[in-house]
């Protein structure tokens, strides 16, 4: 009687170990679906900053009326919603200075 119920109990555990594998398959699949989702929808947010990146670019002017070169700008955006075209050599020096910071 006891070997017969350790068994029942080993049938048991595998059976619950069968539904848990299924279970994570399962799981797996979604979490691989929501992950292209959200691999999608991180490249489309890409390509809409970038057209809106190139969009400034386009219509920005020195004071001489002369159009801003975007390889020696650009655009940042503060916390309090300020936004603010910088020289890229300012912004990599403010760079190091953080990381030397840290």
């Amino acid at each position: 009687v006891a070997a017969q119920n350790c068994r029942k109990r080993k049938l048991n555990a595998i059976l619950h170990l069968e539904e848990d594998v299924c279970n994570l398959q399962t799981q797996k699949e979604s979490l691989i679906k929501e992950h292209s989702q959200c691999s999608r929808s991180i490249s489309q947010m890409k390509q809409k900053l970038n057209n809106v990146y190139r969009d400034i670019f386009s219509r920005l002017r020195d004071d001489q009326g002369r159009p801003v070169n975007p390889c020696q700008y650009v655009i940042h955006c503060s916390s309090d919603g300020s936004v603010f075209v910088i020289p890229k050599c300012l912004v990599k020096s403010e760079q190091k200075q953080d990381n030397e910071k840290e």
